[in-house]
């Protein structure tokens, strides 16, 4: 079915049945060309919502400050959607990092360098949650300006992180018979407490701003079922039956249909995505370099590849690397990125050991399984280790066991060198992860949130 005519069947909110198609207005900072992984949720919800009968909008930054772009994801934006953009008060990336590696670096400053730096730090900690939170006055101003309009949207979806973005739910909340739902990609109690917003006005007053704002939410979905327990638990008030649970997933087009096979003169080992504190690869990076102590001549096959940018709290444990056969070639774009993998004899997740991690799996372990090369996986247990080994896809090993590391690589590269490393790993029971059954799970959602919106307002 055609955008423009589910738009126009949706015109007349007031006569609708709680089936019939609605409109969605999808509130997302990172939309293409913004790249890396944040964009992929929403991008894919928008590509697939019109075949259930939703029709969607979306509301985006126009000047986003981020570190990624990635234009090759622009194809996967309906010609037809309508997208509205607010401009961003923020100023660009490159600023910000400046302000992060100054609030954390005095030596050899003078005095009033390091005044000035402590006044930039102190500026980024205040800004509360995130400093997407600059962002806030010009969505709001869209926002408020789309929901007093005819065009007003049945519902309004807001996806996070940046939980800044949340503050828009309370506004639209204020327009009768409009729903609202939330989506956490992440958890917020978790990168509040160990990502970027670590400590200052965030810590302390982040847990009162989400309570707050998940009593507005007439439905609110999350990334894992371990994320929907801990929200659970967290605010006891929430009706469980609005908390719902769908996952990441993949979408075969993102996948050439000309994939390349790994060398045979070396074996080929690939992590795709940003290294961060909550990703850290110290753990395999140990393991490598023990791998080079023990047996030298085999660890000379071995090829490590990083690809995608790693923030500069994770950057010293990969100096020196590039002599034990660890690459880091930067961020690329998806099409690329999914050549390099396949183009890989193991794909690598890591995630460490850390609070909350348990409750985590990176985004990208749905398209891994889809690829179908075997998976190495560094992470305590918890919800990944699980779903790796429900599925068969690969071997996990703690995050912090370099001596384990260095014993399972040494393994593969005996069986690569013999000929007897398997480049398959048949994974099944992968229907639910197609980014289109996703969009079903959400249309219900949607659904169900509108129907209780018009409820109230009546």
């Amino acid at each position: 079915m055609k955008n423009q005519a589910m738009k126009g069947a949706a015109a007349d909110r007031g006569v609708q049945g709680e089936n019939a198609n609605i409109r969605a207005l999808l509130l997302a900072y990172f939309w293409p060309p913004t790249g890396g992984v944040s964009a992929q949720r929403v991008l894919k919800l928008a590509k697939f919502l019109p075949e259930y009968g939703v029709a969607p909008s979306v509301l985006t930054v126009s000047n986003p400050s981020v570190p990624l772009v990635d234009h090759s994801l622009s194809r996967n934006v309906s010609a037809d959607l309508e997208i509205l953009r607010a401009r961003t008060l923020e100023p660009g990336y490159q600023t910000k990092s400046v302000v992060w590696q100054a609030s954390h670096s005095q030596a050899g400053k003078s005095r009033g360098r390091r005044l000035r730096d402590r006044a930039l730090g102190l500026a980024r900690h205040t800004l509360v949650p995130d400093p997407q939170v600059l962002w806030q006055p010009g969505a709001m101003r869209v926002l408020a300006t789309r929901l007093a309009s005819p065009r007003a949207d049945d519902i309004v979806f807001i996806t996070a992180p940046p939980f800044s973005s949340f503050m828009s739910g309370a506004l639209a909340r204020l327009w009768r018979g409009t729903a609202v739902v939330l989506d956490y990609r992440d958890e917020w109690s978790t990168i509040r407490e160990r990502y970027e917003m670590k400590g200052g006005l965030s810590a302390r007053i982040g847990p009162w701003l989400e309570r707050a704002l998940v009593s507005c939410a007439d439905a609110i979905t999350v990334a894992t079922e371990s994320f929907r327990e801990h929200l659970l638990e967290s605010f006891p008030f929430l009706d469980p039956s609005r908390v719902h649970f769908i996952p990441n997933g993949y979408d075969p087009d993102d996948f050439p249909a000309d994939l390349p096979d790994p060398p045979t003169d070396r074996l080929v080992v690939t992590y795709a995505g940003t290294v961060f504190t909550l990703t850290s690869a110290s753990g395999l990076l140990a393991g490598i370099r023990l791998l080079h102590e023990r047996s030298p001549a085999l660890a000379e096959r071995l090829h490590v590849r990083f690809i995608g940018r790693i923030v500069d709290t994770e950057a010293k444990a990969f100096e020196g690397m590039e002599r034990f056969g660890v690459e880091r070639t930067g961020f690329l774009p998806k099409d690329q990125v999914m050549r390099a993998l396949a183009a890989s004899h193991l794909t690598l997740v890591t995630l460490a050991r850390l609070p909350g991690n348990e409750r985590i799996y990176p985004a990208k372990t749905f398209e891994l399984m889809y690829l179908g090369r075997p998976m190495l996986v560094l992470s305590p247990t918890g919800v990944l280790t699980a779903m790796v080994e429900r599925h068969g896809a690969g071997r996990v090993l703690p995050p912090d066991d370099p001596p384990r590391v260095a014993a399972y690589l040494a393994e593969q590269l005996q069986a690569f060198v013999a000929g007897q490393l398997p480049l398959r790993a048949p994974v099944a029971g992968l229907e639910r992860y197609h980014r289109r059954a996703q969009a079903g799970e959400f249309a219900e959602v949607f659904r169900s949130a509108t129907a209780r919106a018009r409820r109230r307002a009546s």
